[in-house]
């Protein structure tokens, strides 16, 4: 076993796709942030708000007022420079850390994608993805008077390929539930609101169209990994990786993702289709193509950052394999109390709606009254507190320093919420018992949700 283990990280690939995959990423990186920004999105959700919901772990990270602009053009300037394969070590670097920054500013915009975009940039600094077709190869050649290497280690493309299987199968595996596959659920509930969408439109509205996209839609994310690995089946395999996310983002609006994994999905062909890509770009930009044919193979730096790498990218896997099971360590329905439920890929699984009204107390006078939550939050904010316990119970902490800060004493707040899920009637969500501001955050069952009273079956 160690023989062979041995064997394949010494295997030697083209590089050309780890170069390509390197180019398309840092061009969608660099649209998606200039789009974030010409929505106006940075003041509308970082600046103007008063609070911020924060990840437990990382409440130190805050927005950064109008430098949070600098913060921004530093993640694109960054996404640009990885692009071009320019400092590229550093610039990835530089685009995880203010990327992920960013995600963790706020926990109102808790996406997986952006979650996905802060692994596969954690990842990347591991990888040699800068050392051919780049402006850092041109440096070297010039600097050194040596070529750059054309071929790389196999497992640093393999391990783009891996991480988009797990991120495709932990997608799928999350459908096998009762609700998605036997009520087709929440399907049912969203595709009929798509009714304008020209030529499928009036479709949306029947049941079997909502069952089939349920039923696809498993059955894709559980195999499409699969489909893409085997050369015969890869180029359908590929047309169908288009169709759903082309057919994704005219549904839903989920932004730049489904670019993201149309490029992403390019990695599994071979090094001759990637190999037509760089020529045709080397053309364009007048890129001296005899950097392209060296036949020299990438060496670390040192045998010790090599096995850094490899002991680094296998921590994480084992990491990204285990850390979507955590929910079984949890009592009660994952979909109700979404205990284990982010960071996991499971994507758009359930409609939640909720009702929070907040009561304050004073403890010493026995003053007590409601709060409007637009007065503190965004309509964003609020719709996102009112179905999930973590922002509830933070936002009540929240509540409970506000008032002291007023001039109450020994602030007590209690919350009467109630919640739907996945088209099932309201039903009372937080025990309205329970002094909210007397509870701590923490990894614990949170025991003052109340117990869902139907059954979900499945993973």
């Amino acid at each position: 076993m160690s023989t062979r283990i041995t064997t394949y990280l010494n295997t030697q690939r083209e590089a050309a796709p780890l170069a390509v995959f390197r180019v398309f990423f840092g061009v969608l990186m660099f649209a998606s942030i200039v789009r974030f920004w010409s929505y106006g999105w940075i003041k509308k959700f970082y600046i103007d708000p008063s609070f911020h919901f924060t990840f437990y772990g990382f409440e130190w990270v805050k927005p950064l007022g109008d430098y949070t602009y600098l913060l921004f053009a530093i993640c694109a300037l960054s996404s640009l420079f990885v692009m071009v394969g320019f400092k590229y070590r550093w610039s990835i670097i530089i685009f995880f850390v203010s990327f992920t920054y960013i995600e963790l500013m706020d926990k109102t915009m808790y996406l997986n994608h952006y979650y996905f975009i802060s692994m596969l940039s954690f990842l990347m600094i591991f990888l040699p993805a800068g050392a051919y077709f780049s402006i850092d190869a041109i440096t070297l050649s010039r600097k050194r008077n040596t070529t750059p290497p054309q071929f790389i280690p196999a497992w640093t493309i393999d391990s783009i390929k891996l991480l988009l299987g797990i991120v495709y199968v932990y997608a799928g595996l999350a459908k096998l539930n009762s609700d998605w596959l036997f009520k087709a659920m929440p399907l049912k509930i969203w595709l009929p609101s798509k009714f304008d969408i020209p030529l499928i439109g009036n479709l949306m509205g029947e049941e079997w169209v909502q069952y089939a996209f349920s039923w696809f839609g498993a059955g894709y994310d559980l195999f499409i990994p699969f489909f893409l690995l085997y050369k015969k089946t890869r180029p359908y395999a590929f047309v169908m990786v288009i169709i759903f996310h082309v057919l994704t983002r005219v549904l839903f609006p989920i932004g730049m993702f489904p670019y993201v994994m149309i490029v992403s999905a390019l990695i599994f062909f071979d090094a001759a289709f990637h190999k037509k890509i760089i020529y045709a770009f080397a053309k364009a930009l007048k890129y001296p193509t005899a950097l392209l044919k060296t036949s020299k193979q990438y060496v670390p730096s040192s045998a010790i950052s090599k096995k850094y790498a490899v002991a680094v990218v296998v921590i994480f896997f084992v990491i990204q394999i285990l850390l979507p099971w955590r929910y079984l360590a949890y009592p009660g329905e994952l979909f109700w109390t979404e205990e284990g439920y982010r960071f996991s890929w499971r994507v758009m699984l359930m409609e939640k709606s909720g009702y929070a009204q907040f009561k304050i107390v004073d403890g010493v006078t026995g003053r007590r009254f409601y709060v409007d939550n637009a007065d503190f939050l965004t309509p964003l904010q609020e719709k996102q507190m009112s179905f999930q316990p973590d922002f509830i119970l933070e936002y009540a902490h929240y509540l409970r320093d506000h008032f002291e800060s007023q001039g109450h004493q020994e602030v007590q707040v209690y919350v009467e919420s109630y919640v739907a899920l996945n088209g099932r009637l309201s039903t009372t969500y937080i025990d309205p018992e329970v002094n909210l501001a007397e509870i701590e955050d923490s990894f614990k069952h949170k025991t003052w949700v109340i117990p869902f009273t139907d059954e979900i079956k499945g993973l």
